[in-house]
């Protein structure tokens, strides 16, 4: 016999959801509307902590949107996030590419980390390693389809 789900979102749920991330104009960062829905464990990552936060208690097969301030979201744009690096100093395997997001792992082998690549010229790179949406409000729009 199978488990049944629970009622209501834990922290350690594993979801079923459709999610879109919007400015408060209407602009849409991120949206699964359109698309298949998204699977995600809670507690691991995959949400921002966050958004998580806004889908404790709830249940399934409920709609709601959530209004949040830069601080709740992803917090204030950091100016000391961004930084000026050396061509030298890069790993020769980072393909660098102006206006994208570059991947960069851990020297340890643990989580890496990403920049958005602002300039390139002959000799450095300018990055900013703030989250695309720190110092923006957000709208988080959330429909549990099933808890696990």
């Amino acid at each position: 016999m199978n488990k049944p789900g629970h009622s209501t979102v834990l922290p350690d749920s594993y979801l079923t959801l459709h999610y879109r991330l919007s400015d408060d104009a209407g602009n849409e960062f991120v949206s699964t509307f359109d698309l298949s829905p998204a699977t995600l464990q809670m507690g691991s990552g995959q949400l921002a902590e966050p958004l998580e936060k806004c889908l404790i208690g709830l249940a399934a097969q409920q709609r709601h949107l959530f209004h949040l301030d830069a601080i709740e979201a992803f917090g204030e744009y950091n100016p000391q996030l961004v930084e000026r690096i050396a061509l030298s100093a890069l790993p020769p395997e980072v393909e660098l590419k102006e206006n994208s997001l570059i991947e960069f792992g851990a020297p340890d082998g643990g989580a890496g980390f990403a920049g958005f690549l602002r300039e390139l010229n002959e000799t450095t790179a300018l990055f900013d390693f703030n989250h695309p949406l720190a110092g923006k409000p957000i709208c988080f729009e959330v429909e549990i389809i099933g808890i696990m």
